[in-house]
């Protein structure tokens, strides 16, 4: 069978323990602690077989694939499918910044977030139609092999959401930590959920 590692990116200065921004597709570097997190998973997944680490463009990402890819001699493929959601006009902006721009926007997006479009830019329903197609694609590209796909936490999630046979109303139950690992099985009548969300590999780091 195929086996499909599933890894959200390091942390950023834009992430939750720093002053949370909503980052989108802005381009972002990996801060110290972002790198650390990414060494701990590539020791952590050393030993796994990988044939291929494929990986959103953005290169908060990239960066992250690049130092899992490392020990298993890899070059990191970017995939389009990868990339995070198109926050639009709210990209950048802080949670208070976009409550203040549209609060009625941003409590359906914290209440009924499979409502909503971010203006001038798109809805989780895109987003998932963007990654399972590639999730599905590339699986099909390495039949009983193990490939790590590096994301970002909206295309995680509604990525385990449709794998759990969750639609996007569900967004919000489901987590996916900063280099977390989740692990899916291809069979021949779908995906099976192996683990969600693990990072046991990131325990003592700051």
């Amino acid at each position: 069978m195929t086996r499909i590692l599933l890894i959200r990116h390091g942390q950023t200065a834009w992430n939750e323990d720093c002053g949370e921004r909503l980052r989108g597709r802005a381009e972002i570097d990996l801060d110290d602690t972002g790198i650390a997190q990414a060494e701990a998973t590539a020791r952590r997944l050393a030993d796994w077989p990988l044939a291929a680490v494929y990986s959103s463009p953005l290169k908060r990402a990239m960066l992250t694939a690049s130092i899992l890819a490392q020990p298993h001699g890899l070059s990191v493929q970017p995939d389009h499918g990868l990339i995070d959601i198109d926050y639009g006009k709210w990209q950048g902006l802080s949670i208070p910044e976009a409550e203040a721009d549209d609060r009625d926007l941003y409590h359906r997006w914290l209440n009924s977030p499979q409502t909503v479009t971010f203006p001038q830019g798109e809805g989780l329903e895109q987003v998932r139609g963007r990654v399972v197609g590639a999730l599905e694609r590339l699986a099909a590209l390495h039949p009983d092999q193990a490939i790590a796909l590096v994301s970002h936490k909206v295309a995680c999630k509604v990525l385990v959401c449709s794998l759990l046979g969750l639609d996007t109303s569900h967004f919000w139950q489901v987590q996916q930590d900063l280099c977390a690992i989740s692990i899916f099985e291809a069979h021949e009548d779908g995906f099976a959920v192996v683990r969600i969300n693990d990072t046991c590999h990131l325990e003592g780091l700051a």
